[in-house]
């Protein structure tokens, strides 16, 4: 009477099963280096234990010209072959792409308000629930960019005043030290400044610009004379009587 099948699976015990572990590997790598040697074939095996630790058999010695040798030949696979998995591959790609736009389409619509009519109510809610959604987050990405206009703003507000300032202080440097220079470049004939031409400058300034004087305080015109000796005429001055107003 013949053996039934047996049924492989876990050994749970710990100990028994690194001992098989231990067992099955040796045979393994018997059969391997009797294949190598009996059918002179090269012959590379790789194992990984539960732990994580490697064991490795080369029939060449050389395990890592074998694995070249596999990479090649795996690499040399007929390019029909692979242009039959890539065309799957993309036209499973661009059904799935498809399907895609094709929801979207429709999310857009309802979003715009179009072809509501077969929603439900609880569909009609949650395209409710989105609208709300993103008009907050619309409402509050806009006050966050005016905000920061406003504070750019201000910042050049207060740059643009600093430089003003800056600039009305370098007038008034220019202004007085061109009002020294002038000064010191006009002495008397003693080689000293006179007062009296400072005054003149600044009577100058003064009369430059357009005012409006009423009468003339401190004179009489009545005193005062052409050098013909006629009386003054009122028509050679600047001034208004008081009694012409």
């Amino acid at each position: 009477m013949g053996r039934g099948p047996v049924h492989l699976k876990r050994i749970e015990n710990k100990i028994n099963r690194q001992v098989t572990f231990s067992k099955r590997r040796n045979g393994l790598r018997k059969k391997a280096t009797e294949l190598a040697v009996l059918c002179d074939a090269e012959v590379a095996l790789i194992i990984f234990s539960s732990r994580g630790k490697l064991f490795e058999y080369a029939s060449s010695n050389n395990m890592m010209k074998t694995l070249e040798k596999y990479e090649k030949q795996s690499n040399s696979m007929p390019e029909k072959i692979i242009s039959d998995r890539e065309a799957k591959n993309w036209n499973h790609e661009i059904a799935r792409l498809k399907a895609r736009v094709e929801y979207l389409t429709v999310q857009q619509r309802h979003l715009m308000g179009e072809d509501l009519a077969p929603l439900s109510v609880e569909q009609l809610q949650e395209i409710e629930q989105q609208l709300e959604t993103g008009v907050k987050s619309v409402r509050s990405k806009k006050d966050q960019i005016l905000v920061d206009m406003i504070d750019d703003l201000r910042k050049r507000e207060t740059l643009l005043q600093e430089e003003n300032k800056n600039l009305q202080r370098r007038i008034s440097d220019i202004e007085r030290k061109s009002l020294i220079g002038g000064m010191e470049e006009a002495p008397n004939g003693n080689g000293t400044w006179d007062s009296s031409m400072t005054n003149n400058i600044y009577a100058t300034q003064q009369d430059s610009r357009p005012t409006l004087h009423i009468g003339y305080p401190g004179l009489h015109l009545d005193s005062m004379a052409t050098p013909e000796g006629h009386p003054h005429n009122g028509a050679h001055n600047c001034y208004m009587q008081g009694w012409w107003i």
